[in-house]
């Protein structure tokens, strides 16, 4: 049997436009239409083939949509190994014209941030996900196992037994590390007395806290400071 296309250039059964007998009342597909308990609507509610408890053909063996499986050469993945939307090399919709997520640019009006101008899961005046019910950074919560923690109880990045990136090939912390260009003036040690909050107002990436200290300690054989 020969489909004949419209003058839409669309199935002539399935045209809107046309009034096409493949289209409900309600403006779909007949088959895909949950109110008309089409065909192609499973028992959950979703389409049969987008189902993953019908084992829908759009799933892989990974149990990842087909089309976004890195595994299986989806092709919602670009030749850099990126989703292809989210692809600053392939100029991709996801990215805005500052060179950013486009849901994460504050500049564009982002999504991923809230009323507050803060990234939405990490604001607790929203309730973000991201925000432990310490009121602190999930991931920074050492109370609820947060990643930023190693299985030692320390910062992972300042774990010596598990490679943290502060310390050197030396085994010294990296910036105390003459070999490696640290070192530099002696170090002075302070005791913050007051810190500035974060209030959502600038960039979390540019942000830089303001302290108030003062100096408790200086360098070895040097007179400590009152």
């Amino acid at each position: 049997m020969v489909r004949t296309k419209c003058e839409h250039g669309r199935r002539r059964s399935r045209c809107k436009d046309c009034g096409g007998s493949g289209i409900c009342e309600h403006g779909r597909v007949r088959n895909q239409c949950k109110e008309c308990g089409g065909s192609s609507i499973c028992e959950h509610g979703r389409r049969r083939t987008l189902c993953k408890d019908c084992d829908g053909s759009s799933f892989c063996e990974h149990g990842r949509r087909r089309t976004e499986c890195k595994d299986c050469g989806g092709t919602s993945f670009c030749e850099h190994g990126r989703e292809r939307r989210n692809c600053k090399d392939c100029g991709g919709s996801g990215i805005c014209e500052h060179g950013r997520r486009r849901t994460q640019c504050k500049d564009c009006g982002g999504t991923s941030f809230c009323e507050h101008g803060r990234q939405r899961r990490n604001c607790k005046d929203c309730g973000g996900s991201g925000i432990c019910e310490h009121g602190r950074r999930r991931n920074r919560c050492k109370e609820c196992g947060g990643s930023s923690f190693c299985e030692h109880g320390r910062r992972r990045s300042n774990c010596k037994e598990c490679g943290g990136s502060s310390f050197c090939e030396h085994g010294r912390r990296r910036c105390r590390c003459k070999d490696c260009g640290g070192g530099g003036p002696a170090v002075i040690f302070l005791e913050a007395t007051e810190v500035e909050e974060f209030d959502g107002e600038e960039d979390p990436d540019e942000w830089v806290p303001t302290v108030q200290a003062r100096v408790v300690g200086g360098p070895r054989g040097g007179k400590r400071k009152r």
